[in-house]
């Protein structure tokens, strides 16, 4: 039984969702998906097919992801805002059979190239329009009225020509392994080179809802309202808010993107009561403008995910909305929940990711010598092993061997356990900056500056130099109406950094710096505009 159809049978009243006022209940919704599985039958969507949905958070996106479940299929998760070209990248990796996307021309476009390519079948069109309040409807109409598209194509095909005649059951359902079936391919970062997909079993995604569910310590079954800021194609999201929520029947409140103002209305008048974000997220509530305007004392349970989180940024939320936030980690190839700071009364410990959640091992290995493991508070390779390590990545054998090593998945993160078990990361074995033969963590580093008042942002990373090899160089955008000038921040940080790991290059920044999809900052970004920029 999924975890949809079991939340209605137990709250069959309750709003699942909620799309800026609009809700949908728990039986609705499942009789939509019902009824819209029925209608992918028809359409030769069945066990095996993948279906690539590149949506925002809202009602379709809930819709198609557990319908195609039912009967079989598998999900392939995209981001909206992907070029054309890596929307054609990741869909050839893969061989789709089927895209759902807006009803909006610019993402269309983005589609249609693919067609009669890599075996895909039709590109589905939702209306978003058609999941909001009344007002809002014809609003969203008449001010997108020029984005909508309007052309025809015989393999372009419209949500409502899927459920217009299609039973409200589908006829039959497949038998699923949940420990073998894929339930979802979902592409990494990418940081190092081309993304890959990893194949997230049925077993894998429930066995990490299941793990979220035990350290929730707090939630009330059929209570709570999670606010979804981070996109639901997103792992984080996906377990950490979609199958959590709903495993708990907690009503959804989803917003399309993140708009800080958006953001601060909605926990205002929605009264959220558990938030999961980025680092950055709660960073900018934290510095936000007229926020006395915003009650945010609904929200009671909050983990932060993505990046470390600086002590300041969680305890000056803390304070803001009397909640508790905690810090944890994961990675896509974990489904991805691995560790967490305990929720249940048990210390917080600054600048860890926390515990192993229930049936989570973590053990460190040296660096140079996979076979030992290191000591307590030793500093070696992250590994770990549990029921939401997945599969392996999608066509990629050669790849999945190189993290998959006897039972353990390689993390490619630095860290330690320290006496009382809780992990602590160093840094990422990619990001290391290797100065004049020493090895600096840029992660280190910016929690040195960080530590100034006036830095609102940060990122640390290596950039070519002749002499050392590498070069620590950072960039900063400090918060508004402060600044500090490149020698005085040099000078600050040498109480807390050694010579060597003094950044040689300060930039200083307007703008926001840049970040992934998540809001969080982006290393690979800040490099590549780095390249540009010395290549000019």
């Amino acid at each position: 039984m999924s975890l949809l159809s079991s939340a209605a049978k137990k709250y069959p009243d309750r709003a699942a969702i909620d799309l800026l006022g609009r809700t949908i209940s728990y039986a609705q919704l499942w009789r939509e998906v019902e009824q819209l599985a029925a209608g992918l039958q028809q359409f030769g969507v069945g066990r095996g097919s993948k279906v690539a949905l590149m949506l925002p958070n809202c009602p379709s996106y809930l819709r198609y992801y557990f319908a195609t479940l039912l009967i079989g299929g598998t999900i392939v998760n995209l981001n909206p805002l992907y070029t054309a070209h890596e929307i054609g990248e990741h869909m050839h990796h893969v061989s789709a059979d089927y895209i759902v996307t807006l009803d909006l021309t610019k993402l269309v476009e983005k589609t249609l190239p693919l067609r009669g390519q890599s075996g895909l079948k039709k590109i589905i069109l939702c209306c978003l329009a058609d999941d909001l309040p009344c007002v809002k409807k014809w609003g969203f109409k008449v001010t997108k009225y020029r984005e909508l598209y309007r052309g025809t194509h015989s393999d372009v095909v419209r949500h409502q020509d899927i459920v217009a005649h299609a039973p409200a059951k589908p006829d039959h359902l497949p038998t699923i392994d949940p420990s073998t079936d894929v339930a979802v391919l979902q592409f990494t970062g990418g940081t190092t080179g081309k993304s890959k997909a990893a194949m997230l079993t049925h077993a894998n995604l429930m066995a990490n809802a299941r793990q979220c569910r035990e350290w929730f310590y707090g939630a009330e079954e059929g209570k709570e309202i999670f606010l979804a800021v981070i996109p639901f194609f997103h792992a984080f999201a996906l377990t950490a808010i979609v199958h959590l929520g709903i495993s708990i029947g907690a009503t959804l409140i989803a917003l399309p993107r993140f708009e800080l103002k958006q953001l601060l209305k909605a926990i205002h008048k929605t009264r959220p009561t558990i938030f999961q974000a980025v680092p950055t997220i709660y960073t900018a509530i934290n510095n936000a403008k007229d926020l006395h305007k915003y009650n945010l004392r609904s929200i009671k349970l909050c983990v932060s995910g993505g990046a470390p989180l600086p002590l300041e940024v969680r305890q000056n939320f803390e304070k803001l909305t009397g909640c508790k936030l905690v810090e944890g980690y994961g990675l896509t190839e974990c489904s991805p929940v691995a560790c967490c700071n305990p929720l249940d009364g048990r210390p917080i410990k600054d600048k860890s990711i926390g515990l192993p959640l229930p049936g989570t091992s973590v053990t460190i290995i040296a660096m140079d010598d996979k076979t030992k493991i290191m000591p307590q508070g030793e500093i070696g390779e992250i590994f770990i092993s549990g029921p939401q390590v997945m599969k392996g990545y999608y066509n990629q054998p050669e790849e999945t061997d190189k993290v998959l090593i006897d039972g353990l998945l390689s993390t490619g993160d630095v860290g330690y356990i320290d006496v009382d078990g809780y992990v602590f990361i160093v840094d990422r074995l990619k990001d290391l900056i290797i100065c004049g033969g020493y090895n600096v963590y840029p992660s280190h580093v910016e929690d040195a500056v960080y530590k100034h008042p006036a830095v609102e942002e940060c990122i640390c990373a290596g950039i070519p130099d002749e002499y050392r090899g590498e070069a620590i160089k950072i960039w900063v955008k400090c918060r508004e109406g402060m600044n500090v000038s490149r020698d005085d921040l040099r000078d600050f940080l040498k109480t807390y950094l050694s010579p060597i790991e003094l950044p040689k290059h300060i930039e200083f920044r307007d703008e926001p710096l840049p970040k992934t999809l998540i809001g969080k900052l982006s290393r690979k970004d800040i490099l590549a505009q780095e390249k540009t920029t010395s290549q000019g």
